[in-house]
């Protein structure tokens, strides 16, 4: 907020004296409130508006009251496409040319936005602006998420008043890893009681819309709403999951033909439009077997249903606004962040940890487990059939920039700034995520600042596209754009495309050697027909005009490879130890900073005390670390029914296999003791009080990750489904004084390059 000198008059005495004070921001007369709704990994074939069967009532309520943009581009994945939409530049520019988790130490890939880029909620709050992030973030670098990090690229220190979400790329969908404001906190229910995240973070978007109604009845909101749906793990409430039961069993090839024939009936995308053929490392659905096509239509009902209840929670809020008397003043921008995702490989998966650790999802497994695809002990996601479908009628997908990576749905409600005559309109301009940004401050009647906090700003990237609001045929204004994604290339130039095509971790073509295509959108948008033969001049200059893009954004250096040198040999925030120690109930260290004990032989001893005034069973966890998606626990349980207590250590890998060490002991008594976990890989032996009382073996470690889901390390307890709960169920806490745990891991990480690279191809 701009810093005001005091304008009243001091003297000796207060009678002597004027008091004034500096006058709060205002916001231009009737500016709007803003709500931005990003989904994640929903194609563009994939909301009904927009060709789909699935039921989403709300975006296709939101789209009849307002407008559908047909030529709506991203970045491909979900990091660089929100740094997009809240800071107007591009992905490159702010440091986010990939997500956070596989940052550079290039100035493009850093994975640190700068403050002279500034977001939406910074440039909006001097303006008068209340501003809340809700939802998934994925902005701050991997190793700046946890409670001991600076908050200088959390929310609230970009500009957002409130903030309750999860900083990963993905999360639990019943038990996440939250955030509120600038501490950890609980999931405020369970799955047994109903608990999921959309709920959840929907009903804090409205807790604070009311919160801010309490008191000013008049003030315009700024609501950032990212909901995890719908990145994997596909995981949604039975009922919504049951209510798409047989709806996907004619697969994949006849529903992309179908979704083509929706668009095209309702405008959305010229009758000469072609389908993209479906590609060779597809299978035609006709040529599976009954229970491959059972398991993949089960993993798509299980992805509907997240999609219909995150539409269902978005309409409560929509509902609450329009309630309140507000619809007509609010802007809501919908949009998702890349096309659908490839992720669940040809199979599909049951838990897509797997790949990060090259180990196998197969179909027989899925089906033996059919009926919990969907539910909390799985990270399902969908087949490449259906990302095709997804992306309907494009070629390729999230990742890459060929249209199925970059193409998505945007959807634009403002009743107060979309005359009546245009709503339900369909816009076929150029408009890119960059443009987001631009179209909201041209909308609330500011420009963007030139300083912020002090700070002079680098010019938006992006241009408004308010000019189309009111005239479906109003000039396209973003005429230029590059696109570039691990070694992926493209330029937009007047409704012409080049476009290069490279796979990750692949060596062969080289970068600079990899072919170009040329195509003409107007006439091709699915990208059928190569002109680059009949135009090479026209595609040289644009290749040309690319590398000037690229320097210009900093896009320098080209790198394919996703998990090189320059991401695992980076030096690290904080130096890695040889002891780590954890006291008890403090809240989960994220696993990018936590001990690394995968696949490296580690000692694990905890001090335990038990009070001689204890009573009840001695029990609970040590240590534990990631959830039953995968991870480790090590923890005591109390005997039963007469039987021994039982020291546990086990070892999920990824949900493949589960190593299990136990020993049965005499119950601890009064006074200190040593519980030890001595992990030699593959030698397992447990201790208690420097005697041995059990060995065992873990023939076979995770190397790459535990978990996904931000699913983190903790002492003296443990979330539901953690990795231990075959043993106990929600949280087990220790029920004597566990005064702290070490970790000693003398040996360095064995990091397997070969299977590296193989898990990073199967992913693709």
């Amino acid at each position: 907020m701009e810093a005001h000198e005091f304008q009243g008059r001091i003297g000796r005495y207060h009678w002597e004296s004027e008091p004034w004070w500096p006058p709060e921001p205002s916001p231009p007369a009737g500016a709007p409130n803003v709500l931005i709704v990003v989904l994640d990994d929903v194609g563009y074939a994939q909301l009904g508006c927009f060709g789909s069967d699935i039921r989403t009532p709300t975006f296709d309520r939101l789209a009849a009251g307002g407008l559908r943009y047909s030529n709506f581009h991203t970045t491909a994945l979900c990091s660089p496409t929100r740094a997009s939409v809240l800071t107007g530049r591009n992905h490159h520019r702010v440091g986010m040319g990939r997500i956070v988790d596989l940052a550079t130490g290039f100035p493009g890939y850093d994975a640190r936005i700068p403050a002279s880029c500034a977001m939406a909620p910074a440039m909006l709050t001097p303006q008068g602006y209340a501003a809340w992030a809700v939802g998934k973030w994925h902005l701050t670098p991997e190793d700046e998420e946890h409670l001991g990090a600076t908050r200088v690229r959390w929310p609230l220190s970009k500009g957002f008043e409130r903030w309750y979400g999860f900083f990963g790329g993905e999360t639990h969908q019943y038990v996440p890893a939250l955030i509120h404001d600038s501490h950890a906190v609980d999931p405020p229910g369970s799955y047994e009681d109903g608990y999921h995240l959309s709920t959840d973070l929907v009903d804090h978007a409205i807790e604070y819309l009311e919160d801010l109604r309490h008191v000013d009845v008049d003030k315009p909101w700024f609501t950032y709403l990212a909901l995890g749906a719908c990145h994997s793990p596909h995981q949604a409430p039975a009922e919504w999951i049951d209510g798409y039961r047989g709806h996907f069993d004619r697969g994949w090839d006849e529903w992309r033909e179908r979704a083509l024939r929706s668009q095209q009936r309702s405008g959305l995308l010229p009758a000469h439009t072609v389908l993209s053929e479906r590609p060779e490392w597809v299978p035609a659905w006709d040529d599976l077997t009954d229970v491959e096509r059972r398991v993949h239509a089960r993993y798509m009902e299980a992805f509907a249903g997240f999609l219909s209840h995150a539409d269902h929670e978005v309409g409560r809020l929509v509902d609450r606004i329009e309630s309140m008397g507000e619809l007509e003043r609010t802007l809501i921008i919908v949009l998702s962040d890349n096309g659908a995702s490839s992720e669940g490989g040809p199979s599909g998966s049951l838990n897509d940890g797997r790949v990060w650790n090259a180990l196998p999802r197969t179909i027989e497994e899925a089906d033996e487990h059919l009926a919990e695809i969907g539910g909390p002990r799985f990270h399902n996601n969908y087949a490449w059939g259906w990302t095709v479908a997804g992306n309907t009628p494009f070629r390729r997908w999230k990742r890459e920039t060929h249209e199925g990576g970059v193409a998505d749905p945007l959807v634009v409600h403002w009743p107060g700034g979309i005359p009546e005559s245009e709503r339900g309109g369909i816009r076929h301009q150029y408009v890119h995520a960059i443009d987001v940004l631009p179209t909201i401050l041209d909308a609330v009647g500011v420009t963007a600042p030139e300083v912020v906090a002090g700070v002079p700003q680098v010019p938006l990237d992006g241009v408004s596209f308010a000019s189309t609001f009111a005239d479906a045929e109003a000039a396209e204004v973003h005429t230029v754009q590059y696109s570039e994604m691990l070694g992926c290339r493209a330029l937009y130039q007047d409704g012409w495309k080049a476009v290069s095509h490279h796979e990750v971790q692949v060596d062969e073509p080289g970068l600079d050697r990899a072919t170009w295509e040329l195509h003409d959108l107007r006439s091709d948008p699915s990208e059928t027909v190569d002109l680059a033969e009949q135009h090479p001049e026209r595609l040289a200059a644009m290749v040309d005009r690319w590398w000037v893009e690229a320097e210009r954004n900093q896009v320098l250096p080209l790198d394919n490879r996703p998990f090189s040198e320059l991401v695992f040999n980076r030096t690290p925030t904080v130096p890695p130890r040889r002891r780590y120690r954890y006291w008890p109930g403090r809240a989960p260290v994220p696993e990018s900073v936590a001990v690394n004990v995968r696949a490296r032989p580690h000692t694990v001893t905890a001090q335990v005390t038990v009070p001689g005034d204890h009573t009840g069973p001695v029990e609970g966890v040590l240590i534990q670390q990631g959830s039953v998606l995968g991870g480790w626990s090590f923890h005591l349980v109390a005997g039963r029914d007469g039987g021994p207590d039982r020291l546990v250590f086990v070892h999920n890998l990824v949900g493949w296999r589960s190593y299990r060490t136990e020993a049965g002991i005499e119950p601890l008594g009064p006074g200190d003791h040593e519980l030890v976990l001595d992990v030699t890989l593959p030698g397992v032996e447990l201790l208690v009080d420097g005697r041995c009382v059990g060995r065992g073996e873990l023939r076979r470690s995770v190397w790459s990750r535990f978990s996904l889901t931000g699913a983190g390390l903790t002492a003296g307890w443990a979330p539901d489904f953690s990795a231990g709960d075959a043993d106990y169920r929600g949280r087990f806490d220790f029920t004597a004084v566990l005064r702290h745990v070490d970790v000693d891991v003398p040996g360095d990480p064995v990091v397997d390059a070969d299977a590296e690279a193989q898990a990073i191809i199967a992913s693709q």
